[in-house]
């Protein structure tokens, strides 16, 4: 929205809020909006709902701080229209299920997306992008994307907890779960709506001294 002023974004965040389309991820390190093709419903060639699966992860995930931004997608078929396979999580549908990517970069590093698992349905399709998600929030350093979080660990401990073991990969799903209890408020919302007494990012030695005066 090239040539809106600084001074009326609260209120464009307010109106598009008001609308249902949260924005406040867009800046943070946390889950970006899920990018996908039209899926099955609009295009001959789609073997899944590549738009349903992304409409469905973005509202499960959304709000989730992790160690750097994370970026999704999902492509209704290997076509790949969705540009899946650059992404840090990228889903690629097929005829037989669904095929889940992660650890790919398309900026300072340009690195394709590794295989870690195919599964049958889209529940496990997102209980698997949760767990792995959720092992990446507790493994990765502070700015590591998970390209980097990957070449640290090894695909053999990531799949070791996400895809051979179904108890370990619900573990870390739950534990996503209960952290959503806290996550999924949109700090654009709060200032709008005066909930925020002051700026998100005052400085931390700021927020120390009144807190020590309070």
């Amino acid at each position: 929205m090239l040539g809106v002023k600084k001074e009326d974004l609260p209120a464009v965040w307010a109106d598009l809020n008001a609308a249902g389309m949260v924005s406040g991820a867009a800046y943070g390190k946390a889950l970006r909006t899920v990018k996908t093709c039209v899926g099955t419903d609009w295009c001959r060639f789609g073997t899944q709902d590549s738009t349903g699966l992304g409409i469905r992860i973005e509202r499960f995930m959304w709000g989730s701080w992790t160690p750097a931004k994370v970026k999704m997608a999902v492509s209704g078929c290997p076509r790949n229209c969705a540009e899946a396979t650059c992404k840090d999580v990228g889903v690629i549908c097929t005829d037989a299920g669904y095929e889940i990517h992660f650890a790919g970069a398309a900026g300072l590093d340009i690195k394709p997306t590794e295989v870690l698992t195919h599964v049958k349905t889209e529940e496990e399709a997102l209980e698997t992008i949760v767990a792995l998600t959720q092992l990446y929030r507790e493994q990765g350093h502070y700015l590591e994307r998970m390209y980097k979080w990957l070449k640290r660990v090894g695909m053999e401990s990531i799949r070791a907890a996400i895809v051979d073991d179904p108890g370990k990969r619900r573990h870390y799903f739950d534990r996503f779960v209960f952290s959503q209890q806290f996550s999924q408020r949109d700090p654009w919302a709060d200032r709008a709506s005066g909930g925020v007494a002051r700026h998100e990012f005052e400085p931390m030695a700021a927020i120390g001294f009144q807190q020590a005066a309070e």
